[in-house]
């Protein structure tokens, strides 16, 4: 498919209209059959009919097969028994009508399922191209402009925010791509899908400083697309000099429909691959500082539950969690199977990976920085996601728990949770100066004084 095609965003604008209005044309041709008294009430039952099927199955996918893994957007609970109505609107047009009528019919069967695929997409907002639905990257290979230091210099004890000079020249925005070379999986063998990496602006100059690091991964299904966090930290750098952390965003599930759990498992060595393959070659071949306190394990969805595991688990290897509308622990949509199927029925060995009791057992955390988002309508994730939060708290990580207006769990609460999170970690990052402390407020006049 060409890579124009793929490039084509779907989730808005010119394409996504373009499908709705084929939609409805081709849906109000098929309801004009007949202007009569008959055909409406024919229409009508057929509609309701129609409804009331896709509902059933959407119900039956969610809540008896579990094919999705957990809830779904509420548009899904419009879209699929609206596309159902219309499709068996068109399957009644095949029958005493004419041949055109039968072949407009049976096209409109596909437009209206695409119709809905895209319309539920878009209410969330997170696969934004055609490539990025069908799972096909089309990101360019990025120099990773290796610093070749082995080892790598200490840490510096000044933040760069008082330090750096931003250089003329300096490009405005970050780049995004796939790093070369890639980042490997010779420990593991787990068969990720290929990183994206961000490089923000103040990394693109000739003698760029050492910057922080995040190690993110999206959502499930989904793909390790470093968009999002990209345009997050582009507007940061545009505020502080260029300045922004590295960002390698990556594949935690191999296959978009396989969920292994970020553990080792006979799924896959998810867990190997993040800490044996991905973060000491970061280190090494990223221009990145190299203490917890500046290594941030960020992640969404699926992959915030992820963070929040591996930001448990490794204090000593990331100061730092992002977990924006995180899954609660491994495997918490579908647990029974989880604990039956890759536990062996183990209920002890499984609770040992959900990352509130790893917290409450490694306590206390002296040095950590949490933040926990999620939207303020995503029903599903908001009481894990304070669970989460609470027990980060009880364990001593400095945690900053967070809604996001307007947000359900999609784009809305995935950008509103970066920029929450970066806005709490910049100053810890060094990468702007810390907000003015508050001052104690005045004594009333008359008070009395204390000794």
């Amino acid at each position: 498919m060409p890579e124009a095609v793929l490039d084509l965003v779907i989730v808005g604008g010119p394409v996504l209209i373009t499908v709705y209005v084929v939609a409805a044309v081709l849906f109000v041709y098929l309801l004009g059959r007949e202007a009569s008294v008959g055909w409406a009430l024919t229409a009508l039952i057929v509609l309701i009919v129609g409804a009331m099927i896709g509902g059933a199955l959407l119900w039956a996918a969610v809540n008896a097969l579990d094919l999705f893994g957990g809830p779904v957007a509420d548009a899904a609970w419009l879209w699929v028994p609206g596309a159902s109505a219309a499709c068996l609107l068109a399957v009644w047009n095949l029958w005493r009508s004419r041949w055109w009528r039968k072949l407009i019919a049976l096209l409109s069967i596909p437009v209206f399922v695409v119709t809905a695929v895209l319309g539920i997409n878009a209410s969330y907002g997170i696969d934004r191209t055609l490539g990025d639905l069908l799972g096909v990257s089309t990101a360019k290979p990025l120099d990773i402009r290796d610093p070749a230091v082995d080892p790598a210099p200490a840490d510096p004890a000044e933040p760069l925010y008082s330090t750096w000079v931003a250089p003329e020249g300096m490009p405005s925005k970050g780049e995004t791509g796939t790093p070369e070379p890639a980042v490997p999986n010779t420990v593991s063998g787990f068969a990720a899908r290929p990183a994206e990496l961000y490089l923000p602006p103040a990394a693109l100059v000739e003698n760029p400083p050492r910057l922080p690091l995040v190690i993110m991964m999206m959502g499930q299904p989904g793909t390790p697309d470093a968009t999002f966090i990209a345009e997050t930290l582009d507007g940061f750098a545009a505020e502080n000099g260029g300045l922004a952390p590295i960002a390698l965003v990556i594949d935690q599930l191999g296959v978009p429909s396989h969920d292994p759990l970020c553990l080792d498992t006979d799924r896959g060595k998810v867990e190997t691959y993040v800490m044996q393959d991905v973060l000491p070659w970061a280190r090494l071949h990223l221009n990145v500082l190299q203490g917890a306190k500046f290594t941030t394990v960020a992640g969404y969805s699926n992959g915030g539950g992820c963070a929040a595991y591996f930001g448990a688990k490794y204090p000593e290897a990331f100061g730092n969690i992002l977990a924006i509308s995180p899954t609660e622990y491994a495997g918490v949509e579908h647990r029974s199977e989880t604990l039956r199927e890759v536990f062996r029925g183990d209920q002890a060995a499984y609770d040992a990976v959900k990352p509130e009791n790893i917290m409450a057992a490694k306590a206390p955390y002296p040095d950590t920085t949490a933040i926990y988002a999620v939207g303020e309508h995503d029903r599903a994730y908001i009481p894990g996601t304070q669970r989460l939060a609470d027990a980060a708290t009880a364990a001593g990580m400095t945690t900053t728990f967070f809604e996001v207006p307007g947000g359900d769990h999609g784009s809305k609460t995935l950008l509103g949770g970066l920029d929450e999170g970066f806005e709490v970690l910049y100053p810890r990052l060094g990468l702007a100066a810390p907000p003015p402390a508050e001052e104690p407020a005045d004594a009333p006049a008359d008070a009395p004084a204390v000794e």
